[in-house]
């Protein structure tokens, strides 16, 4: 539809604001009386306000809230993994500090091919091969990495052959013996030791 002048459209306005002065009443009663299609325009404004104070009456009932809720769908009861994240920071925590201590300890997996074992009194070393010599007895731990032992006499300890052969045939050794050839032995190899270097702080 198509209404005159701008300057009526805002004196309707205005009008059923309850803002209009007298004057421009006036021109507004003057102009509707003569151009129909500000007549319908009018008509529909007023249409619009009427609908829109009776509306403001109009007021929920007091348990429609709870109705709409009820038809909603039910959420899943499976916790979401973002959820359980929340839920337990402590876990997540740990797990990270898991991952990047896994990460370092799997980065000093010795994948060199040099020699090396622990030093202790009594060992007899040839080449790549440590001996414990019979009738000898080493008291503590030994760690033979990219080599073999060879035990005759006595380990008072535990020993570590990584990337090597333990071999005995009379020998007597009070700990454990532990061949490593693996990354995750390696690794748990690892986690042990830290885990017992660090309960041994508290004893």
């Amino acid at each position: 539809m198509k209404t005159c002048a701008s300057q009526f459209v805002d004196y309707m306005h205005e009008y059923l604001d309850g803002d209009i002065s007298r004057e421009h009443e006036k021109y507004l009663k003057q102009h509707l009386q003569t151009c129909r299609n500000c007549q319908q325009h009018m008509h529909e404004l007023s249409d619009t306000v009427a609908f829109i104070k009776s509306a403001a009456h109009i007021t929920a009932p007091p348990n429609l809230e709870e109705q709409v809720m009820s038809r909603l769908p039910k959420r899943k009861s499976a916790v979401g993994i973002k959820r359980w994240f929340r839920h337990h920071p402590v876990l997540v925590a740990a797990a990270v500090f898991c991952l990047f201590m896994s990460a370092t300890l799997l980065g000093s997996f010795p994948n060199d091919e040099q020699f090396s074992v622990t030093k202790q009194p009594n060992l007899v070393v040839d080449g790549q091969t440590v001996t414990v010599p019979a009738g000898e007895i080493v008291k503590g731990d030994i760690v033979v990495k990219n080599g073999d032992i060879i035990v005759e006499g006595e380990v008072d300890g535990n020993i570590t052959v990584i990337n090597g052969n333990y071999m005995a045939s009379t020998a007597v050794v009070t700990g454990q013996v532990e061949e490593i050839d693996e990354m995750f032995e390696w690794l748990w190899y690892k986690i042990k030791r830290g885990f017992n270097d660090f309960t041994a702080l508290f004893e």
